[in-house]
């Protein structure tokens, strides 16, 4: 059997394989329903209590400033008076799908700054709401950037406000979900403050005329910069160039007192928002997007990267955890999506420009009511950003050839679940699928290739992303694993190392590989 592993194309070189691409993503689409729909309800699952903490070492030579025990605040008149509590003093989330027995899957997005979820992961949101299925949007930081909520073409009368810009992108933010679930941009929410597991603050917000639409702010700093350096940003603290991030709490906010977090408290947080959630699917961004390799700088912003491999060291602590809901991951493409041909149709090209523009504040009316403004007016200069309205790309879990034909006639078919390589398998001659069944080993990213042996056998192959050894460690390989038999049990994963020489010339910029057999 003859082996061909590829790196993942240049992007000037990716227009000359749209057509396959294209190809590639309803495959990729289909194997993450099947990581959805196909997720075991065992026993634990349904009686696990939400809200359990997460164990995180806190660095006791770290200082940091200290918070009052947080008082949750909501806001309307038809808000409850107080959340319930779990032994830890956290809040229980009744909407949860872990809090109902029997519950269906439930989608949980992690993303940087305000405006990545519907630039990069709709129209897959709007779809989500759609259907009626729970969904908690978590923003890690507050998107301040220079404060400045304007066009640039009125830029230099406006007076620099962190805290209001930060507070007029969560209203833009706020009204664009508001108009996707109920029509209007003006359906109030129900704020309030909560803590974290990291021990910092957190403000949770609830669309009262449809509480399975949830939204999350954990309001950390920025880098305020692509790609310069900044070492008071998630890259500085991933890298250990800062031993603590500090928080930029938006104007408004029922969060009272300022934070800062460690890096492994940031983990715990993500990873403590996983455990109170308990989703069934989880949507991120790209942690490890490439480099141009005429500038050597990174394709995307450092705060989607980083905020990425945050979000990928909290999922595998959570995974950790006993008796909670199997999840699959989707990870979707940011910046560089501009330079790669367009997926969507026209209708759904234009729905998705529409919410942009309502988060950009377009018609600039005032029925906020709050003085930071309504949405972010720097998109309002280009709402459709860099063609990134027309077009949605995923990262990983684009292979088309997740199910084989066995020996039998049975056909047997592969996802990640929990990191792991999940089997299901329909039996020759009709029946429902089996499974699915976890091979041992985690790490493993979305998206996986099987073939067809010679002798029958049935092979996968994948990347592995090692997050072992501190941000040093962090790197990615090309794994294998093939039955012992035909028909039979998958052996132990098989490392053939990657073309990467190491995570900084590249980021780990590797694609799920493509395999051909020999004879």
């Amino acid at each position: 059997m003859s082996e061909r592993l590829r790196r993942r194309l240049p992007l000037s070189r990716r227009r000359a394989v749209s057509t396959a691409v294209t190809t590639v993503l309803v495959g990729g689409t289909f194997a993450g329903l099947l990581s959805v729909t196909g997720a075991p309800k065992t026993a634990a699952a349904q009686t696990a209590t939400p809200g359990a903490a997460v164990p995180a070492p806190r660095s006791p030579a770290t200082p940091r400033a200290t918070a009052p025990s947080p008082v949750p605040m909501a806001t309307g008149p038809d808000a409850p008076d107080a959340p319930d509590t779990d032994s830890s003093g956290r809040t229980r989330d009744p909407e949860s799908p872990a809090g109902r027995p029997g519950a269906a899957s439930s989608v949980m997005q992690i993303v940087a700054h305000p405006d990545d979820d519907l630039f990069f992961m709709n129209p897959d949101i709007s779809q989500t709401i759609r259907s009626g299925t729970p969904l908690a949007a978590v923003y890690l930081t507050a998107g301040e950037s220079d404060g400045v909520n304007a066009r640039p073409r009125d830029a230099a009368a406006v007076k620099a406000d962190k805290a209001g810009y930060a507070e007029a992108r969560q209203n833009g933010i706020r009204a664009a979900y508001s108009e996707m679930a109920t029509g209007s941009r003006t359906s109030p929410w129900d704020r309030v403050a909560i803590p974290t597991a990291g021990g910092g603050l957190a403000e949770l917000d609830t669309l009262r005329a449809d509480p399975k639409v949830r939204l999350v702010w954990l309001q950390i700093r920025e880098a305020g910069s692509t790609n310069h350096y900044r070492p008071h940003s998630l890259n500085g603290l991933w890298h250990g160039l800062v031993g603590t991030l500090e928080s930029q709490r938006s104007a408004g906010t029922p969060v009272t007192a300022d934070f800062r977090y460690t890096k492994d408290e940031v983990v715990a947080t993500i990873a403590g928002l996983l455990d109170r959630f308990r989703p069934t699917f989880v949507r991120m961004q790209d942690p490890s997007p490439g480099t141009d390799p005429k500038t050597g700088k990174i394709r995307d912003h450092q705060d989607h990267l980083y905020g990425a491999r945050f979000t990928q060291a909290a999922l595998a602590r959570y995974a950790e955890l006993p008796g909670r809901p199997r999840v699959g991951v989707q990870n979707y493409l940011g910046y560089p999506t501009s330079v790669l041909p367009h997926t969507l149709d026209p209708e759904t090209a234009g729905d998705k420009l529409k919410t942009l523009k309502t988060y950009a504040w377009l018609d600039g009316v005032n029925d906020c009511g709050t003085p930071a403004g309504c949405g972010d007016l720097k998109v309002a200069a280009r709402p459709a950003g860099r063609g990134w309205t027309a077009t949605v790309r995923y990262a990983r879990g684009t292979s088309t050839s997740w199910v084989q034909r066995g020996t039998d006639g049975g056909l047997h078919a592969f996802s990640v679940l929990d990191g792991q390589l999940a089997a299901w398998r329909k039996p020759a001659g009709g029946g429902a699928w089996q499974g699915p069944t976890l091979l041992p080993g985690g790490g493993l990213d979305s998206g996986v290739t099987s073939v067809s042996l010679p002798d029958g056998r049935i092979a996968v192959y994948g990347t592995r992303t090692l997050l072992a050894g501190g941000p040093a460690g962090y790197r990615r390989e090309v794994v294998s694993t093939a039955q012992t038999a035909p028909g039979g049990a998958f052996g132990p994963w098989r490392s053939l190392g990657t073309p990467e020489r190491s995570d900084a010339t590249g980021t780990s910029d590797i694609s799920a590989p493509a395999v051909t057999v020999g004879a």
